[in-house]
């Protein structure tokens, strides 16, 4: 596994086994060991997790996914700490890396900021150019729907077009803060949004941020 992967993995599984299995995520819906069992399923059903892409298979995916939350929660833990399994497709470098960065460091947030006393993470220059590389290559996709031109820019002046089209709001954060904010995280996200204040307000109301 990728050191950015194999760090967040590693980061998510302790943070889910320091929660326990009853904490509140900011998955709607989910507590920790729902999270869990969607995590292990991920790498291990990925016939079952194809219910996320395909609304016909949702209701098979929400079964097995039920399935692997009734078991031990540290049986789930150990599955997430210890990887997929040999013959996944996860377990090849490039695979993990492009996968599992975001989704690993989105999930980790979800356990940590869920908490009443969560404070923000500072992340090593490294990862949060990781991050960064990775919006902008997504952040058309995960912005598709916004009703306004969105562009992000982090602190450094880089900047990203999520959205094409007027008028335009920018978000302004790190690249952490940033991606939660693109992962329908708005509510937790550290971001600063300029523009007109019509255009924030329906950027605001608007539930069509991520997947």
């Amino acid at each position: 596994m990728s050191t950015h992967a194999k760090r967040e993995r590693l980061l998510l599984a302790d943070l889910l086994e320091a929660a326990g299995p009853d904490a509140p995520t900011l998955c709607e819906g989910w507590r920790t060991r729902d999270l869990a069992a969607h995590l292990v399923l991920r790498e291990r059903r990925p016939d079952a997790a194809a219910g996320s892409l395909v609304p016909m298979l949702k209701d098979r995916q929400d079964r097995v996914q039920a399935e692997f939350a009734d078991k031990p929660y540290e049986e789930l833990i150990r599955l997430i700490r210890t990887g997929p399994p040999r013959f996944s497709p996860f377990t090849i470098k490039q695979v993990d890396e492009g996968a599992n960065v975001v989704e690993f460091y989105v999930h980790a947030e979800d356990v940590r900021r869920a908490q009443p006393d969560w404070s923000a993470r500072e992340l090593d220059p490294v990862f949060a150019d990781a991050l960064w590389s990775r919006l902008e290559r997504t952040a058309r996709l995960l912005g598709r729907k916004v009703p306004v031109g969105l562009v992000l820019r982090r602190p450094n002046g880089q900047t990203v077009v999520a959205h094409k089209g007027t008028p335009v709001v920018t978000a302004s954060g790190e690249p952490g803060e940033l991606t939660m904010y693109l992962f329908g995280r708005q509510d937790t996200a550290k971001v600063a949004l300029d523009g007109e204040p019509e255009a924030i307000e329906r950027l605001r109301e608007t539930k069509q941020l991520g997947f």
